[in-house]
């Protein structure tokens, strides 16, 4: 080994191994000595070893010092590096420490401006919500300016027609003085103001409006106007339109109009009383059986299956050995009555013969009548008639003469007990099913499944339209006792006042009678205008349905929608209702030509009505009212402020007149003493309202009060307000019964009907009380009924006034304390009908409301998983008391998603029948539309996918239930914007209906309907309006099918009034009168009626106008059409004649009347082939159009095309011609190149083309006209009218008027 200098020399650059980055070179110094000193220091410090040699010992000692030293060095240079190491990482940690100061500056630099960014987020959020607070603003001003422009511009174009309407009137009555020789002088002539001549002559022309405060649409005289709401408002006035009744009046347009009322709005049947089905059994001894086996086996069936419907059932008898004791109860049940059995073998008894005159013989045409005639062991006619009593065969005589319709049904049984049983059942389901509820009912006895109403997705509850028709007429009875004529006149002058109009307020205090009022106005406002179109809620109970301010909007919303084709566009969501509404009835009023009102009784007693009644304070239209009433002392102050109708305590004089006709009904008389103490008792405001001195009436009136009358006086004294009267009435009530065990069972009744949500009926009355008979509870509610403390609401027992509740909510329930008992006693009832699958309406109505009344969540999330109740809330509409229910249980839509999905995966366990499987499908797509509502869309297509699969699994795939399952599936991809989807379903939906239905259902129109609305959606207008015409066509052949029940009904009630009004004297007014019955019964297809009044309306207006009055030519005319109607020609051409003959003479040469009795009557030459006849009348009437509307119009096209086809049928190809090209520029210019009557002057054109051999141009011709018909848009009523047009009678050669059509 080497030396240490062997390794390093000086000066040597050592590279440093630690340094990292090839740190810096440093320079080891070493200390370098001579060897000779190295070996003396060896020898001296080195031991000695004996017998060593010098050599040897010097050697090892060199040895070990070169390794110490080679240690030692090796040492150095390690800690050298070392050094060296340590020196680096200290300047390291230098620059670590300045990177580190550095980026902490660079933090704190990005902090500061962090903050300072997030105070400008800040800042500029706040701006932003600033700004669209602003905007919000802006457009709710905006808004409100539009509208109140909106209402100023129809409040000054509406003054603008009245005086075009007043100038043409002026212009006509001056035409007619001047047809009649009377000289007019012009002021601008004379010199003095003496010279001035003013002349009335009798027979001038009525105003054009007539009728109630508002004004009305133009009656059907000499301004016959149904067209209007079809044809649009700048029709209504239009001097062509002046004419008869057949100008302007078909029976596809009113098809039209009853099938928009039909679509939305179901007509409430008539045949029930208070939606119960009411059988009323007569029977004898000998007849008992068979009752008693019909009651006991059957009777059972009928109810489920009435329930089912919606409806109640209820068996009316009475013991015969106990019906003397009855007779006012039995009178007043065979009047309510639905259907009448009587049972009979061989004798009857006086009894049985009462029931028998009043419901057989006396009004046999009222109700259905069923006779059932147990014969025996007949074996010949001879002995049968042996075995009937004379009383019998008597009584049987007089029902068959009284049966003068055939509408009694005999069922003549000679057979077991058993056998007559069901023979009754039979008929009687028959009777039922078809008659009553409008079924279709097979002979096998299945009942064809009853469609949903074609009103798209909008869901309607029967049962709350039903309990307002009611409610208006029972208080339209009421009010029949009260005079308020003179707050109806004050009514009617508020009305009257001109827009803007804020709502006015009827006030008073409770039980003054502004129910009353209302109802009566109201039927004032229907007689003498019956155009206007009048919306009604009447609220009962506070806590009743009938104070949700959801379903009383969404009600008016879809009453007002039925005069539209489609409402697809209602929303189901409760809070877009109520905002809607206001946007809703915007649209309507200005779309309709009448007036609409709008009254809401006891607006007050909705739940929190000020918010959510707030759309009252925007401005209303021009042609709207509002009338709502309230209680005086609840009134909300911002109300207050509104015009105001106050109802004062009745006076001295009325009380006296109210309280005397009540003692002369009931054959009271009383003394001048008892008299002077009543005065003396009704003179505080509280004593003398309408409903207090109504209940007095009652009270002193009561036939079965054990009191005296004086005592009843006395005690009556004692009551100062209303509700301490009822407590009285109570007391009465309870005193006049005879058992303990009644007593008890009133108390319980009026207790159950207090505690509950909408009442009780009476087949609930006799489930909970099952010791009760149905003649002791008739009785008691008779009773009750007398003393103004019940009355009847959709066949449910409800109190009449909120006070009677009170009184016996202070009588009976100390105050309410005890109420809670009476409902856990409901609960257990409808619980039961539960357990036994017995879901009906009732059940869904009572359960709910009960247990969130009592608070019990689990119970109510219980039944509300109950599938069948929450279905039947949701499709009568209830939705959002079934989402209250829901947020009282605590959860969210998406939890409460996740029960139903949970209860409904169940409940399809235990599904295994056909039957059940329906069901099944049924709730899933219930489940589906109720989340669709809800906005969950994407989970509303599961239940609906899931409802289609079982529909085509269990049934057919082409049935109508798939279809029905395709549309509503359709409709959620319509929410969810995926329209091809959603386009592919709703095809599909129409094929199956198509397929099952026939091209011409109503349901075809409903997916019609859906399509075109998507289509709209899309921007696809010309697919669109081609779908919805095909719909509206489908709608008014189905509404000509169904004879336009409700439309019918509104006819026959406008011309029973008008009838009131022809049984004066003769005078113009009445003949006009007479002519619009006329019109009216030619609407229903009574010809012989009309040609009655028409004629009658002929001669008056002869007799006092003399012949040649133009408004005998208007009877003449209406005379002919009629005459046109039934095919009688010649007697059609001499009264056009001699209308043409008047008019000529009494009119000027253009007025526009005289142009109308030429087209009608050269039609008619036409028609009778006298065409040289017609050419020249043609030829005036286009003159005349010419001179009225000048040559650009078109009606001058409509004269032209009228007067070609004349021609072409004339063979004079030549002049038709140049009419023809004329006619077409006419039209294009003025109503568009692909307007219908440009397609319909083409095909023309092309006919004409055809006949005179060139070919081309005739295909040329036609294929242009077939597109515009392909692409012929479609109004309301399936025309097309222009803005321009008048009337719509352009020809052509395929009309069906004319002789011969196109080939």
């Amino acid at each position: 080994m080497g030396t240490a200098s062997s390794l390093v020399s000086p000066g040597e650059v050592i590279e440093d191994a630690y340094g990292g980055e090839g740190g810096e070179a440093c320079e080891i110094p070493v200390e370098v000595k001579p060897k000779a000193r190295l070996l003396r220091s060896s020898f001296r410090r080195g031991p000695r070893v004996i017998g060593a040699s010098f050599k040897s010992t010097g050697s090892v000692e060199l040895e070990y010092a070169a390794e110490y030293e080679r240690l030692r060095k090796d040492y150095e240079i390690f800690r050298v590096s070392k050094n060296n190491e340590i020196a680096s990482m200290q300047k390291k940690e230098a620059k670590l420490d300045e990177e580190n100061k550095r980026l902490r500056a660079e933090l704190q630099a990005l902090q500061k401006t962090y903050q300072k960014i997030l105070r400008e987020k800040e800042s500029a959020l706040e701006a932003k919500y600033q700004a669209m607070e602003r905007a919000a603003t802006f457009e709710h001003d905006r808004d409100k300016v539009k509208r109140q422009f909106k209402i100023f511009r129809e409040t000054k174009e509406k003054e603008i027609q009245d005086l075009l309407r007043a100038k043409r009137d002026l212009e006509s009555k001056l035409q007619q003085l001047q047809a009649q020789g009377i000289q007019i002088y012009d002021p601008a002539d004379s010199d003095s103001d003496d010279n001035r001549t003013t002349v009335t002559t009798a027979g001038t022309q009525c105003e054009y409006w007539s009728g109630g405060v508002l004004g009305s649409e133009p009656s059907m005289g000499s301004m016959m106007q149904l067209q209007q709401t079809h044809r649009g408002p700048e029709f209504a006035h239009s001097l062509i339109d002046v004419e008869g009744p057949f100008a302007n009046v078909s029976r596809d347009d009113w098809d039209a109009a009853v099938a928009s009322l039909l679509q939305v709005s179901p007509h409430v049947s008539q045949a029930l009383w208070s939606n119960t089905v009411r059988c009323y059994l007569i029977c004898t001894q000998e007849t008992k059986a068979e009752l008693q086996t019909f009651i006991q086996t059957y009777s059972l069936r009928l109810q489920r299956f009435c329930e089912g419907q919606g409806h109640f059932y209820l068996n009316v008898s009475f013991p015969e050995e106990k019906a003397a004791l009855y007779a006012a109860e039995r009178r007043q049940e065979i009047e309510r009555s639905s259907v009448c059995v009587l049972l009979l073998k061989s004798s009857v008894s006086s009894c049985v013969v009462e029931d028998v005159e009043e419901a057989f013989v006396k009004t046999p045409d009222s109700r259905p009548l069923l006779l059932y005639l147990r014969t025996g062991e007949r074996k010949g006619e001879k002995e049968e008639a042996s075995t009937l009593s004379p009383s019998t065969r008597d009584l049987l005589e007089r029902v068959n003469k009284a049966d003068k319709s055939a509408k009694l049904k005999v069922v003549d049984h000679a057979g077991s007990v058993e056998e007559g049983a069901a023979l009754i059942f039979t008929q009687l389901e028959r009777v039922i099913k078809q008659e009553l509820l409008g079924l279709e009912f097979e002979e096998s006895g299945a009942v064809e499944e009853r469609e949903e109403e074609d009103s798209g997705d909008v869901l309607w509850d029967l049962h709350d339209e039903q309990e307002q028709i009611e409610a208006f007429q029972q208080a339209c009875s009421a009010a029949s006792r009260f005079s308020f004529q003179k707050y109806v006149d004050r009514l009617n002058d508020m009305v009257a006042a001109p827009p803007p109009t804020p709502p006015l307020l009827v006030s008073g205090a409770p039980g003054s009678g502004k129910s009353l009022l209302l109802a009566k106005w109201i039927e004032l406002q229907q007689k003498h205008s019956p155009n206007t179109l009048i919306l009604y809620h009447f609220t009962g109970h506070p806590l009743s349905t009938s104070t949700d301010p959801v379903l009383i909007i969404k009600r008016l919303t879809v009453k007002l929608l039925q005069h539209f084709w489609s409402i697809s566009g209602l929303s189901m969501d409760p809070s877009k209702i109520l905002e809607e509404f206001p946007r809703w009835l915007e649209r309507l009023s200005a779309r309709h030509h009448g007036n609409i009102i709008i009254i809401i009784d006891s607006i007050d007693q909705i739940q929190n009505a000020e918010r959510h009644m707030s759309w009252l304070i925007d401005p209303l239209p021009a042609n709207v009212r509002v009338l709502v009433s309230v209680n005086v002392e609840t009134c909300p102050q911002a109300w207050r402020l509104w015009p105001t109708l106050h109802l004062d305590p009745l006076n001295p004089r009325e009380v006296k007149s109210v309280i005397g006709t009540e003692c002369v009904n009931s054959d009271i008389k009383l003394t001048k003493e008892q008299e002077k103490k009543l005065e003396r008792h009704c003179r505080s405001a509280a004593t003398c309202n309408a409903l207090y001195i109504s209940l007095l009436a009652r009270l002193i009136t009561h036939s079965r009060s054990s009191w005296t009358l004086e005592r009843t006086l006395q005690q009556c004294a004692l009551c100062q307000d209303t509700v301490s009267l009822y407590r009285l009435g109570l007391k009465v009530a309870l005193d006049s019964l005879s058992t303990e065990q009644e007593k008890h069972i009133l108390k319980e009744l009026l207790c159950l009907v207090c505690a509950s949500h909408n009442g009780i009926s009476e087949s609930e009355a006799l489930e909970l009380f099952p010791d009760l008979s149905f003649s002791a509870l008739t009785s008691l509610l008779h009773n009750l009924e007398r003393l103004l403390i019940i009355t009847y609401a959709c066949g449910l027992i409800r109190f009449q006034h909120p006070q009677a509740c009170e009184a016996i909510n202070q009588e009976f329930l100390d105050g309410g304390k005890c109420r809670g008992s009476y409902r856990e006693k409901i609960i257990r009832f409808f619980s039961e009908q539960l357990k036994q699958d017995r879901v009906t309406w009732r059940v869904a109505d009572e359960l709910p409301w009960l247990l969130q009344q009592q608070e019990d969540r689990s119970k109510l999330q219980m039944s509300l998983l109950n599938l069948f109740v929450s279905q039947n809330l949701y499709k009568r509409g209830h939705f959002s008391e079934l989402l209250t229910y829901w947020q009282f249980v605590g959860k969210d839509k998406c939890s409460m998603a996740t029960e139903y999905f949970d209860s409904l995966k169940q409940f399809e366990k235990t599904c295994e029948s056909e039957q059940s499987m329906s069901q099944l499908a049924n709730l899933y797509e219930t489940l589906g539309r109720f989340l669709k509502d809800l906005g969950l869309l994407s989970q509303a297509v599961a239940p609906l996918q899931r409802s289609l699969e079982i529909r085509e699994t269990a049934l057919d795939p082409d049935h109508p239930s798939v279809a029905q399952s395709l549309h509503q599936l359709a409709g959620v991809y319509v929410h969810w914007r995926k329209f091809g989807n959603a386009e592919q379903l709703y095809k599909q939906a129409l094929e199956i209906c198509e397929n099952a239905y026939g091209p011409e259902h109503s349901t075809i129109a409903r997916e019609l309907d859906s399509l075109s609305l998507l289509y709209q959606k899309q921007n696809k207008y010309e697919q669109a309006e081609k779908l919805r015409k095909r719909s509206v066509k489908i709608r008014q052949k189905t509404a000509r099918q169904k004879g336009h029940l409700y439309g019918f009904a509104l006819l026959k009630r406008r011309a029973l009034q008008l009838e009131e009004l022809t049984l004066g004297k003769d005078s113009p007014d009445c003949a006009k009168t007479l002519n619009e019955l006329g019109v009216l019964y030619y609407l229903q297809n009574n010809l012989d009626a009309a040609k009655m009044f028409l004629s009658r309306s002929l001669e008056m207006r002869q007799r006092v106008l003399g012949p040649d009055h133009p408004d005998c030519a208007q009877s003449l005319n209406n005379l002919a059409a009629l005459h046109c109607e039934r095919k009688e020609y010649e007697s059609a051409e001499e009264l056009y004649e001699r209308a043409l003959d008047i008019r000529k003479r009494a009119l000027a040469p253009d007025h526009p009347s005289l142009a109308y009795t030429l087209k009608h009557l050269a039609m008619l030459y036409k028609r009778r082939g006298k065409l040289e006849k017609a050419v020249p009348l043609y030829e005036l009437a286009l003159e005349i159009r010419e001179k009225s509307f000048g040559p650009k119009h078109p009606s001058v096209a409509t004269a032209l095309v009228n007067l070609a086809v004349l021609y072409c049928q004339l063979k004079q190809h030549s002049d038709a011609l140049p009419l023809y090209e004329r006619a077409l520029k006419v039209y294009e210019d003025s109503l568009g190149r692909l307007h219908p009557r440009v397609g319909e002057t083409l095909k023309n054109l092309a006919v004409l083309s055809y006949e005179e051999g060139d070919f081309e141009k005739a295909a040329e011709l036609y294929k242009r006209a077939m597109e515009i018909k392909e692409a012929e848009p479609s109004l309301v009523c399936g025309k097309a009218p222009s803005r321009h047009s008048s009337s719509g009678d352009t020809f052509s050669l395929r009309s069906p008027a004319l002789p011969h059509t196109s080939r």
